[in-house]
């Protein structure tokens, strides 16, 4: 016999409203920082910046300096969009030899790739390759920072200083790795108890516990005085390399000082009455302009998202994916475990930025450089470590990423008049290959229905990215439950704190000059928060 229950408990995060700038974070901490940013005057770009350090202290298992990413930046004088790619790329020395594949198996953690033998393309020093979100930082400052790059990172400074509070999450996190940080003496020590359990917090509220981050302190307050330039060239480059080095990793001081990034011009997408700005190459902006291009013959909008419109995302998505994964070799798991961290910025005049950062795993490459106090990323588990393929591993190659930070922008009629007003959106997301299929279903919830912000993250969606099944929010409609059905096995699953089964997203919007934050509504540090007003 079945039953059936009925579920009343909801969870609702309201959208953060305000005139003046808002930070929309995976860490409230962060979002307050970058808030205060634009209080002191800078612009949204200042934000990022002091946000994207500020996210390595307060949530270094998801990103820091010694990882890679993309942005895409608004220019509001301009009526212009930026983008700017800053992944990861391995090190020229890197011999493919050195990573020889198992008899049989799939690799353990995010790709299901070959396995290689001791995981080394997975976890350790030899996984380790050139990082790119310091160099990202700094491009973007250059080009349209107002405020002092050492002042933006003052407030990382402070927290690493404070150390790394373990909360009942933070606990969480850390206990999900404890067995592969076990395995670096120097992450062990960081993460670990007696290098071996968990740091977990206390029951009471009263209990405190807090990970010593004074070297990751010490490293950031050099690299304020010195400037980016230093990661690569400078006394940061020479430690982070001899470090490595030492471990037995690839990484070069060659390797950093001639790592280089510049603007592109970004993907413009038409959708209907609309237009999405996504990063051009090596992220998944060129999926998301296949799945948007066969999305807009597909249905017709109505009053709300219905089963003919999931129906059409899910066909789309399906054939975006496929091709992906044939044209650019990029076979991620679809349902591994979120190990990004995205964040959105608006600011009073109206500049936008959407930045997605990551070390890859969850922890990265489980190494720590123990002069710097930098967890290292694992860049080369995004390479195939079969030869033959699109994205086979290979010395000084760019890594292929899922990010997809974008901009949009909507035209929104008032119904039964001729007004209309324009409404622009910065939205990204963490979480693998969920994060395109996120971005994708919010750009629509948006654009075809006219949902605010707010709406949009509350409403249910699915994960549709390239593999056997489809993942529903339980609480979809039945009607469209029923639908996927039809063509697609379809699992459904609650939307939880841990593990998440989607994205995790992070968007802010500006309609009228009022402007608009939210986050993943299960997220249990994410929040947006506005500046205050400082007239």
């Amino acid at each position: 016999m079945s039953h059936s229950f009925s579920r009343s408990q909801t969870v609702r995060k309201p959208a953060t409203k305000s005139e003046g700038g808002i930070v929309a974070a995976q860490h409230v901490k962060a979002a307050e920082i970058g808030a205060d940013i634009l209080e002191q005057g800078g612009d949204a770009v200042d934000a990022a910046v002091a946000v994207s350090f500020a996210m390595g202290v307060l949530e270094p298992w998801m990103s820091g300096p010694a990882g890679g990413g993309a942005m895409m930046i608004w220019r509001e004088a301009e009526q212009k969009s930026y983008a700017l790619t800053y992944g990861m790329k391995s090190p020229k020395s890197l011999d493919p030899n050195a990573f020889p594949l198992s008899a049989d198996g799939k690799a353990a953690d995010l790709f299901p790739w070959r396995a290689v033998k001791g995981d080394l393309n997975v976890q350790g020093p030899l996984s380790i390759a050139v990082p790119g979100t310091v160099a990202g930082a700094g491009k973007a400052h250059n080009a349209f920072g107002k405020m002092p790059w050492k002042d933006l990172l003052q407030p990382a400074i402070k927290e690493a200083k404070s150390g790394l509070l373990v909360d009942w999450y933070a606990a969480l996190i850390i206990a999900s790795a404890t067995q592969a940080l076990s395995k670096d003496p120097d992450a062990a020590a960081t993460f670990l108890e007696d290098r071996q359990w968990p740091t977990i917090a206390g029951w009471t509220a009263l209990s405190e516990k807090r990970i010593d981050q004074s070297l990751l302190a010490n490293t950031l307050t050099h690299l304020a005085e010195q400037g980016p330039e230093d990661f690569y060239r400078g006394d940061i480059a020479a430690l982070m390399v001899k470090d490595i080095q030492d471990k037995g990793g690839f990484l070069s001081l060659d390797d950093l000082a001639s790592y280089a990034i510049e603007f592109e011009d970004p993907l413009t997408i038409p959708y209907r009455d609309s237009r999405i700005f996504a990063t051009p190459t090596l992220t998944a902006g060129p999926t998301l302009a296949d799945t948007l291009c066969q999305m807009e013959n597909m249905f017709t909008p109505g009053s709300s998202p219905a089963a003919n419109s999931f129906g059409a995302y899910a066909e789309a998505l399906s054939k975006a994916y496929e091709k992906r994964l044939v044209t650019m070799g990029d076979q991620d798991a679809p349902h591994a475990p979120s190990c990004t961290t995205h964040f959105s910025i608006v600011d009073r005049q109206g500049n936008m930025v959407s930045m997605t950062q990551t070390l890859l795993s969850l922890f990265g490459s489980r190494v720590i450089s123990p002069s710097t106090g930098l967890l290292m990323n694992n860049g080369i588990m995004w390479f195939d470590p079969e030869q033959g393929h699109p994205n086979s591993l290979a010395p000084n190659k760019r890594c292929l990423m899922n990010v997809c930070p974008v901009i949009g922008e909507q035209v929104i009629r008032e119904q039964g008049t001729d007004k209309q007003s324009l409404q622009r959106f910065a939205i990204g997301a963490s979480g693998g290959r969920k994060i395109m299929p996120a971005v994708m279903q919010l750009s629509s919830f948006m654009t075809d229905y006219n949902m605010s912000l707010e709406d949009a993250f509350h409403h249910p969606r699915m994960d549709v990215s390239g593999g056997d099944v489809i993942i529903a929010d339980e609480d979809l409609a039945p009607e469209i439950i029923s639908e996927l059905s039809q063509k697609h096995t379809v699992t459904t699953t609650k939307r939880t704190v841990f593990p998440y089964a989607f994205a995790c997203p992070a968007g802010v919007s500006r309609e009228n000059g009022v402007n608009s934050g939210c986050t993943e509504v299960m997220s249990p540090w994410g929040d947006a928060v506005a500046e205050r007003d400082t007239k």
